[in-house]
């Protein structure tokens, strides 16, 4: 009896030695070497060599291959803002040279001087009077501390807001809320001081719906009308120039071009306007209250004044007066801040049957590359900047491009009237990425950020989501459309990965961020 205690005690003993040798010390060795180690791939543990006080980061060994490979995976409970940590992260907080005058679109002087001027005019009520109508009649005031003209004073020869500047999101609460005291027409600011005529620039249509609206305070911004539900996609056998224009797509795009970091879209607010009483009240247009009609649902309409396809049927209509549209904020006028509209080199044919050299010529860019001002300084690297955004929101109608004058060659684009883009979320039109693919270049700081997104801690659709949240409209695009973001910046590394195989990495990426230091030593 005694002997058989003693052979179950040796046997529990051993049973417990093994459990705590083979299971128990492992994992508390795990647990101790993970509380004292953290991975250097974690993007909290990016730290960027400094020089002269910008930041010059190195690409990572990056592949074709999904995320999930190569990269290490956030806890699923991580939780907190994928927004905020992203633009947390050093490649976001790059510092630039001092912004000098000369570098600044406009000084104070002069833009309080111009607008100081418009307030004597009293504008506003000598239309009305001229044009012997009745009009909603508002005060009109200047605020020197407007959101608006705080936006167009940060305006630089670097991009269009700085990533901290506090008067973008008040601009966009702005927007969504100032008081419409005028409503117009938009002119086409391409016609430089009447250097042309407006009507031969830019054919009017009914596909081409938008309105100038005016605040109390001198603010404008341009009003485009919902013509699309979010969920329906632009028909295969439509060609893109006679595609409808996307009031989401404009929020969209501005949301996406922020959160690349190039900050060349003007902000764009979505907004519930009154067409009754914050269009058709206010405006001094009569060509523009004649195009409005109450429809048999008992709904307010209005449609385009144009050459063609003016018809009630492609009106829009409030439900019954409020209706959504996207609300973006005008650039200074271009008696201050001049601008030149250039055909984009990649530019399409807008002929049912035509095709362009680039179509047809996998050698075009060496021709590019020869001519002013592509041979020399950013501007090609912008323009292929321009095809990658272009490619992720889906816009083939890229057919100009503008610049500040006052920057000259080494001034940013603008990336304006995205309208018509997040059309089709099934096709991936690779076309459009002609200039990075037949040029084979891009910059550094535009690859690093690419790389960025598609980490699964920074994933584009994810960020792009939390963004767009932020819209009184919201939703701003369906998930078939933001998967297609993740699914088309997949795309886009792979190009450029085909082309470091093909001539290597020196020739293809550009370190524009010692460019960034080498001009601010000068």
């Amino acid at each position: 009896m005694r002997r058989d205690r003693l052979f179950l005690a040796a046997t529990l003993t051993a049973v417990f030695s093994a459990d705590l040798y083979f299971i128990l010390l492992p994992k508390l060795r795990s647990i101790s070497q993970g509380s004292g180690h953290s991975c250097s791939c974690g993007p909290h543990n990016l730290s960027l060599p400094r020089q002269g006080g910008l930041a010059t980061p190195r690409l990572s060994n990056w592949t074709s291959v999904p995320p999930e490979e190569g990269v290490i995976l956030e806890p699923a409970d991580a939780g907190g803002s994928k927004l905020e940590r992203l633009f947390a992260d050093p490649l976001y907080n790059i510092q630039i040279p001092v912004v000098g005058p000369e570098e600044r679109l406009l000084q104070v002087e002069q833009l309080m001087e111009y607008y100081r001027k418009k307030v004597h005019m009293k504008i506003y009520s000598e239309a009305a009077a001229i044009s012997n109508i009745t009009v909603t009649e508002h005060e009109v005031s200047f605020d020197p501390d407007a959101s608006w003209l705080k936006f167009h004073l940060g305006i630089n020869r670097y991009a269009l807001y700085s990533r901290d500047d506090p008067a973008v999101p008040q601009l966009l609460k702005d927007m969504q809320n100032m008081a419409v005291i005028s409503a117009d027409y938009t002119q086409d600011e391409k016609a430089l001081k009447g250097a042309c005529d407006c009507s031969q620039v830019v054919k009017p249509s009914g596909h081409h719906l938008k309105l100038a609206l005016k605040m109390r305070n001198f603010a404008k911004a341009m009003f485009k009308p919902m013509r699309q539900q979010r969920d329906v996609e632009t028909p295969e056998d439509f060609f893109y120039f006679v595609d409808f224009q996307r009031h989401n797509a404009e929020i969209a795009a501005f949301h996406l071009d922020r959160i690349l970091d190039f900050r060349r879209v003007p902000p764009v607010a979505g907004r519930l306007v009154n067409v009754s009483g914050e269009v058709l009240q206010v405006t001094h247009n009569e060509d523009l209250r004649a195009v409005f009609f109450t429809s048999p649902a008992n709904n307010t309409c209005f449609f385009a004044k144009c050459l063609y396809v003016c018809k009630t049927e492609y009106a829009v209509c409030g439900s019954p007066d409020l209706l959504e549209g996207s609300l973006s904020a005008y650039l200074p006028g271009l008696s201050i801040a001049p601008r030149i509209s250039i055909p984009n080199p990649w530019i399409r044919s807008y002929t049912f049957t035509g095709r362009e050299e680039w179509e047809v010529n996998p050698f075009y860019c060496d021709t590019i590359k020869q001519m002013y001002p592509y041979n020399s300084g950013n501007r090609l690297l912008n323009i292929i900047d321009m095809s990658i955004f272009d490619f992720l929101i889906g816009n083939m109608d890229r057919h100009h491009y503008e610049i500040f004058t006052k920057f000259g060659d080494e001034g940013f684009l603008l990336h304006l009237d995205n309208a018509r883009g997040f059309g089709r979320h099934s096709q991936d039109e690779m076309s459009i990425l002609a200039p990075l693919s037949q040029c084979c270049m891009i910059k550094r700081s535009t690859l690093l950020r690419l790389q960025l997104l598609v980490r699964p801690e920074y994933r584009l659709s994810d960020v792009m989501r939390e963004s767009l949240d932020a819209d009184p409209l919201r939703p701003i695009l369906t998930e078939p459309h933001l998967s297609a973001l993740d699914r088309r910046l997949q795309k886009v590394l792979r190009a450029v990965q085909r082309c470091i195989r093909r001539l290597g990495e020196d020739e293809v990426i550009t370190n524009d961020f010692e460019q960034a230091v080498n001009r601010r030593r000068l």
